[in-house]
């Protein structure tokens, strides 16, 4: 009986594991050889949502979204605590004020986050409020404090902020609009209404989309081209102006819960057709498929072969198309709201912020009116990056 040559791993041993195995010989590099056999096993073992999790990982760009969208996101629950003010508090002394710095150090001693106060005055020259800066008495800021009251959630009582102004004074670190409203208390409860109505339009975007795109890919015939012609005829109309008269058409008189009610709605029935079309080509594939035909030839009925065996075949491709369906949702509520054809006060959304801005004048005047439109487009691409990122993650032939 010849031995296997000594650089050959002998098959002889079955006790012997991968580390073990790389220890043996490579006994100067066994941390890198080790790591590489778990990560290898790791990988081989992994179930699909697993490898779209490792993928997603080394995705550095669409990590940095994903957590940049969770900071957003603590403003939807938490905006009464996060806010100094809330979204409609006014102060008649403080018309267009600008941003107060925050500051550390007065006269080279530090003394702690403070602001220094302001003084107003109108300039009849150029018709504008100009405001000096009082730079020998600063206010501390304070922090876990008691401030405006307010009712969380629309029950409890609660004083409770995460930062309020000084005694006696004011914290405007984005400034003021024409009715001394802090803009940045203005900003975290708009992002309560702006970032959940893309969500629960896509929502409904995916319940339409998943449902007829999965009939006509499956069924075909008279229901295929029933949807297909509805389809066309959706995407051949122009989208703006289909919001708008549509948004139009909804009552003044409406709450602003029923608004945006209407305006989810709205963005919801429309923007389904691209995601049907996705889904049914992916059901026209996958039911060719042995498994497909299978569950078929057992009995199953077409909706439970659709949702039960198909669907599930590429979900992870539906959840970087809806990552990627959010942003057009909060872009569109965002124009309706600034054309006054959406949310109004006081509803207060980034869109309503923004309407603010409508007046050039006014932008050349007060420039940090314009302070929504930074954040818009920040969510905007943290969105846009952590869908290329799902999509790439949950793509198996992508390198």
């Amino acid at each position: 009986m010849v031995s296997p040559p000594n650089n050959e791993r002998p098959n002889s041993s079955p006790h012997e594991n991968e580390d073990d195995y790389y220890l043996s010989k490579h006994p100067y590099q066994p941390q890198a050889k080790t790591s590489l056999a778990r990560e290898q096993v790791a990988l081989a073992s992994a179930s699909r949502w697993k490898l779209v999790y490792y993928r997603f990982k080394k995705h550095r760009l669409a990590v940095f979204a994903l957590y940049t969208l969770l900071l957003f996101y603590l403003c939807v629950p938490f905006a009464e605590q996060i806010a100094p003010y809330s979204a409609n508090t006014r102060n008649s002394d403080y018309l267009y004020a600008p941003p107060q710095s925050i500051h550390l150090f007065h006269e080279g001693k530090w003394q702690g986050p403070f602001v220094y106060p302001m003084k107003a005055s109108v300039n009849l020259e150029f018709m504008r409020w100009d405001y000096e800066i009082e730079t020998q008495k600063p206010m501390h800021l304070r922090f876990f404090c008691r401030g405006e009251p307010y009712k969380y959630l629309g029950t409890f009582k609660l004083d409770f902020h995460l930062v309020c102004p000084p005694e006696n004074g004011v914290f405007y670190p984005l400034g003021t609009d024409r009715l001394g409203r802090d803009l940045l208390s203005g900003l975290i409860h708009g992002a309560r209404l702006s970032l959940t109505l893309g969500l629960v339009g896509v929502a409904i975007s995916m319940v339409l989309g998943v449902v007829l795109g999965g009939l006509a890919g499956y069924l075909g015939g008279l229901v295929d081209g029933a949807i297909q012609r509805l389809i066309e005829i959706l995407r051949s109309l122009p989208e703006l102006p289909l919001w708008m008269a549509l948004s139009a058409a909804m009552p003044v008189t409406w709450s602003p819960i029923a608004v945006y009610l209407g305006l989810t709605v709205i963005l919801g029935l429309l923007d389904w057709p691209g995601l049907a079309r996705a889904v049914r080509a992916k059901i026209m594939a996958l039911k060719q498929e042995d498994y497909a035909k299978a569950a078929l030839y057992m009995g199953a009925s077409p909706s439970r072969i659709i949702f039960r065996h198909l669907l599930p075949g590429f979900t992870s491709h539906l959840i970087a198309s809806a990552t990627l369906s959010i942003p057009a949702m909060i872009l569109g509520e965002t124009a309706l709201s600034f054309l006054d054809l959406g949310l109004r006060r006081p509803a207060v959304s980034w869109g309503v912020l923004l309407n603010e801005a409508q007046s050039i004048s006014v932008v050349v005047l007060y420039p940090w009116l314009m302070a929504p439109m930074l954040v818009v487009i920040i969510v905007v691409l943290a969105f846009n990056f952590l869908g290329d990122g799902l999509r790439d993650a949950a793509d198996p032939y992508h390198h």
